[in-house]
């Protein structure tokens, strides 16, 4: 089962994640909720539209911009709505 982890605290973890572009797209309920908290970040994909940003908290740190969703993806991408991917030192095994 896919997990994300960052730290050696598991942010999510599921087997229904879907790999786009070599990124693992965790259902938004399988994520730990509490360790999130929302970013002012945004940005920009041609083909999946515009992604808003998590900043991920473990262990009395940050990883700022660490996680992204797409809230309205565009018609192309809709199977990665409500589902949020990591990078930034996060790792998914």
């Amino acid at each position: 089962m896919p997990r994300a982890i960052w730290r050696g605290t598991v942010l999510a973890e599921s087997d229904d994640t879907i790999v786009v572009e070599g990124n693992h797209y965790f259902p938004c309920e399988s994520i730990n909720a509490e360790l999130f908290a929302e970013s002012e970040k945004t940005s920009w994909c041609p083909w999946k539209g515009t992604a808003s940003y998590f900043t991920v908290e473990s262990a009395d740190e940050a990883n700022p911009d660490a996680a992204w969703y797409y809230p309205k993806p565009k018609r192309k991408a809709a199977q990665i709505k409500d589902r949020v991917a990591f990078w930034h030192g996060v790792e998914v095994i």
